[in-house]
């Protein structure tokens, strides 16, 4: 018998779980799983995980093999941080050897025959939200810089450092020595000899 790891979350205290929780039950009963536990999180599921005790505690709980399948409500019940954090939590309780199984999209589990391409399909839709995030900045980079006529974005490095990075390198110096008689970081040595080469 497969031991159920049931999760659910509400955003506020006002919110109700139970009937949730008792759906979940009958859920669990009918697929013979035994509820090893029952964790509920009162906060916004934008949260990561670290913010939040009760996901923090599952995937605690996967990394110890205290259970065998996560039984959540729905997707945005375990996270609405993005596709990307999702698939991340959803990718690390394969790891653990942990199934999932969203109980209102059927179609959105580890235990059936469609499981890889569940995750092929998540996974693409990841990168699409990464490509849309970099190009909302960019767009609103370029926005600003013409409404306020100025650069944005990291300071480019004076031409004059650059150099003497380079020069010091010339002279056998280390990243690490370059670093401290420039007053930087020994990785940043290194990005100012690399782009200076």
């Amino acid at each position: 018998m497969k031991k159920c790891l049931i999760y659910t979350r509400v955003s506020t205290a006002d919110q109700e779980t139970a009937n949730q929780i008792s759906q979940l039950r009958e859920f669990a009963a009918k697929q013979q799983w035994q509820v090893a536990d029952v964790i509920t999180d009162v906060c916004s599921g934008g949260k990561s995980s670290s913010q939040r005790a009760g996901l923090k505690k599952v995937f605690s709980l996967g990394h110890r093999k205290q259970f065998d399948v996560l039984l959540f409500w729905s997707l945005d019940r375990l996270s609405r941080e993005g596709t990307r954090a999702t698939i991340e939590y959803l990718a690390r309780l394969e790891q653990y050897g942990i199934d999932w199984h969203s109980y209102t999209e059927q179609y959105l589990s580890s235990l059936g025959i469609f499981k890889d391409c569940v995750i092929s399909l998540l996974s693409t839709l990841a990168k699409q939200e990464k490509v849309r995030i970099s190009e909302r900045t960019k767009a609103g980079l370029e926005r600003t810089r013409r409404v306020n006529g100025k650069r944005l974005g990291r300071p480019r490095t004076p031409k004059q450092k650059i150099q003497r990075a380079v020069k010091l390198r010339n002279q056998g110096l280390s990243f690490c020595q370059i670093g401290k008689q420039m007053g930087v970081t020994g990785a940043r040595a290194f990005q100012l000899v690399k782009a200076g080469a």
